[in-house]
């Protein structure tokens, strides 16, 4: 099983594609989880990947664990971020266990990797704290992107997996309707959706233009009111 997750680990090591993507959306769905958690000073956060949110939560939260099954990438996170101070635990998430609760969990996409992903959410209810919060961002099926490759003929199916996502363990994409029926199944209310970067056309044709950071802040900006439309879908939720 650990093989099977540490072959995941060429996906976060510097030399793909879709790090340009990486960078801009884990970058910004941080900020936006921490101005909707004021005051919040623990935070429980599952998977590590490329470490984008490991960095900026350790410094942003009191009381930060992370939870990540692949012992390769927890190895190669402590060699290229060796100041990071957050309290890392090499476990699976289904096997996963603590009397701790936490002001704030975050499965920042991590619903499109595993085998339940239903299970999985009922699981991490008993971790949350009174009045805490859960956030989960998955990639959005129906992105603008998308959709104009669709209607071009260049993307005949939307919820299509590519050669990138089968090397980054991807299972499938979500939809603003598929994620809230899920989430609401789970037996969560949904306080909040919002997108996460709103891109109008592909990841190469972005490199190409060699657009300036204002430009991408931007589409990150324009996408907080538009999840069905972006790159990603964040979504803030508690316990009824």
């Amino acid at each position: 099983m650990k093989n099977e997750l540490d072959k995941h680990v060429v996906a976060y090591q510097g030399d793909q594609l879709y790090d340009f993507d990486n960078h801009i959306l884990l970058n910004w769905y941080p900020q936006r989880i921490t101005s909707l958690s004021a005051g919040a000073t623990s935070l429980l956060e599952l998977g590590l990947g490329h470490g984008y949110t490991a960095n900026i939560f350790s410094r942003l939260y009191k009381r930060h664990l992370v939870l990540e099954g692949s012992p390769a990438i927890i190895d190669h996170f402590r060699q290229t971020s060796p100041e990071c101070q957050a309290d890392i635990v090499a476990t699976y998430f289904e096997e996963f266990d603590t009397n701790e609760k936490f002001d704030v969990i975050v499965m920042g996409f991590i619903l499109e990797h595993v085998d339940h992903p239903l299970a999985l959410l009922q699981q991490y209810q008993r971790f949350l704290a009174p009045g805490g919060k859960m956030f989960v961002t998955v990639p959005n099926a129906q992105a603008l992107n998308r959709r104009l490759g669709h209607l071009a003929g260049m993307l005949p199916d939307m919820q299509a997996l590519s050669e990138n996502d089968f090397i980054q363990g991807h299972q499938r994409y979500y939809t603003v309707e598929s994620l809230s029926a899920e989430l609401q199944l789970a037996g969560y209310r949904i306080d909040k959706l919002e997108g996460l970067f709103l891109k109008p056309i592909t990841t190469s044709q972005m490199l190409s233009l060699n657009l300036p950071p204002n430009i991408t802040q931007a589409m990150c900006q324009a996408g907080v009111d538009y999840p069905e439309l972006s790159c990603a879908i964040l979504a803030q939720l508690s316990l009824p």
